[in-house]
């Protein structure tokens, strides 16, 4: 991926999944400070619209905005660009995220790694990807160690939510901008903004990185049906890509035998999207679940539990 030029000024870039659904949903307001960012950042947009997203565009001082009524939310997505807002709500929640903001007009200066365009400021930074946190389901994720240009937070309920701290950088100018920084010889033709821009709103917008479970089955090894007595396990694990459920490919699936403690832990077997095991029981009776807890980084949370009942073989089953 081409280098990545990013401006950076105390703008706010949010997108927030409101809606904790499994699957994408579309309808998307946009609060701007004015209609000629619509102009500006067409590009974005059209994007948006090309993978079917619904956007509704309203300035930030609306007096009818409203997101809610009648206890629904009339959108499943928002985007703020509208860095000029005044107020603490935004920062507030930003704080609650873990991100906090400086003070209007203060911007990142990096006098090493500018863009040959920059004006004197070094404030037009040029990210090399080798930089960047390596995420796959959303990379590239943030720069730095302390100051933090980019950054994704998904919540307990799987609600998910971009910080970016420059409008500029979905601006149809940084698009399709060249790239060269002043510490080296390369130039790339095109920046990859757009291509980060798009992985992040592909995944805040859970187009991508999302699971679900399927089928699952626990029966005694060689039969089919739940009997009394369980040894075999298996849970169908989906991951949604390119708008289709596809068998997820992961081999970390842990499984865990419980009763009040975990008896049992033990790491499923992945078989086109199939995650299976053989296990003995533990020789104790009681009320034991089947859970199946599943959190990785840019994938939401996989939960899924199932509740037996264990007794030790009765004296003629021997």
């Amino acid at each position: 991926m081409a280098a990545s030029t990013i401006t950076t000024f105390a703008g706010l870039f949010l997108v927030a999944f409101f809606c904790a659904t499994v699957s994408a949903n579309k309808r998307t307001l946009i609060l701007v400070d004015n209609w000629s960012v619509r102009e500006t950042h067409s590009i974005f947009f059209r994007t948006l619209r090309d993978r079917g997203f619904e956007l509704t565009f309203k300035t930030a001082d609306d007096a009818s905005l409203s997101l809610v009524k009648y206890g629904e939310f009339l959108y499943d997505n928002l985007i703020l660009f509208s860095p000029s807002v005044e107020g603490d709500p935004l920062k507030e929640l930003a704080t609650e995220c873990g991100v906090e903001f400086d003070e209007e007009k203060t911007a990142v200066i990096d006098h090493l790694n500018y863009d040959l365009s920059d004006k004197g400021k070094h404030t037009l930074i040029v990210a090399d990807p080798k930089n960047l946190l390596d995420a796959p389901m959303i990379y590239p994720h943030a720069v730095g160690k302390n100051t933090v240009l980019v950054a994704a937070l998904q919540a307990r309920n799987n609600a998910r939510v971009v910080f970016v701290g420059s409008l500029d950088f979905f601006s149809d100018e940084f698009f399709t901008s060249a790239v060269q920084s002043a510490n080296g010889d390369k130039k790339f033709d095109k920046s990859g903004n757009q291509e980060l821009a798009l992985n992040l709103a592909q995944w805040v917008f859970k187009e991508k990185g999302v699971l679900r479970v399927g089928k699952v089955a626990h029966h005694k090894k060689g039969e089919s049906n739940p009997p009394i007595a369980y040894t075999d396990y298996s849970i169908e694990i989906q991951e949604l890509k390119d708008g289709q459920w596809k068998p997820f490919a992961g081999n970390d699936v842990q499984l865990e035998f419980v009763r009040i403690d975990p008896f049992v832990r033990t790491v499923l077997k992945p078989k086109n999207g199939n995650f299976g095991v053989s296990f003995k029981l533990p020789d104790v009776y009681g009320v034991y679940q089947f859970i199946v807890d599943y959190n990785r980084m840019g994938y939401t949370h996989l939960y899924s539990t199932t509740q037996v009942s264990v007794r030790p073989l009765q004296h003629t089953q021997y």
